[in-house]
């Protein structure tokens, strides 16, 4: 029998392109075949880097149905990276099922560090970033208002990511269940060419983004309860 491949997860850049590591080029550029949540947007990365690999897709529409044929792919000797749209894999994307089922074959696991959107927002946030629990998206309609009010006693640092069109919503319901007067920092379309952070109160921030436009992708770091 042969031996076992390697699953490697490679962070991508989530706005720049130079912030993908030397190593994760490498990797891409030495790996059998790459997984990718959206093959037209890793391509763009591919070309720019003149990197030519096989690209597989693999997203949260299939990637129930291609666990067992990746396994066996890697049982097999194959090595193969996965990466996502922007950022760690399995961090608010596709990752988590096919490293479990991959621990569960036997098969290794290499993860590269890299970029994470919610560790720069964080990080300039000027909330406290020594204790803190990442929550990703809040769900869109079944079992939001539940998660809402679990969020009322929790002392930790807040992150949580979230689409424009639901922002809005978003931060007046965090004013409703946690008061007007909590602090937050919002970040947006980071390391690109508008990035913008805008800290202040619940009250604060819904009359900002009441006036100005609500493009591109959000963090939101919330203050714990005091």
């Amino acid at each position: 029998m042969s031996q076992p491949g390697k699953l490697i997860l490679v962070p991508t850049p989530i706005g720049n392109l130079e912030d993908i590591t030397l190593r994760g080029l490498k990797i891409l550029q030495s790996v059998d075949a790459i997984l990718a949540e959206d093959t037209r947007q890793t391509s763009k990365l591919l070309q720019h880097y003149q990197i030519s690999k096989p690209l597989w897709s693999y997203h949260a529409h299939n990637e129930h149905k291609q666990i067992d044929h990746l396994i066996k792919e890697l049982q097999s000797g194959k090595m193969l990276a996965l990466v996502s749209d922007a950022g760690t894999p399995a961090i608010s994307d596709p990752g988590f099922l096919l490293v479990r089922a991959c621990i569960q074959a036997q098969v290794p696991i290499e993860c590269l560090p890299g970029a994470t959107a919610f560790v720069p927002a964080l990080v300039k946030s000027g909330l406290p970033s020594d204790a803190f629990i990442f929550l990703g998206f809040l769900p869109e309609k079944k079992g939001r208002q539940t998660a809402l009010k679990k969020l009322v006693d929790i002392e930790y640092t807040m992150v949580f990511y979230e689409s424009p069109h639901r922002l809005l919503k978003t931060l007046q319901q965090f004013s409703e269940y946690l008061g007007s007067d909590r602090m937050v920092s919002v970040s947006r379309e980071l390391t690109k060419i508008y990035e913008e952070t805008v800290n202040g109160t619940l009250e604060y921030l819904i009359e900002y983004y009441s006036k100005n436009p609500v493009k591109g992708e959000f963090v939101l770091i919330v203050d714990g309860k005091k």
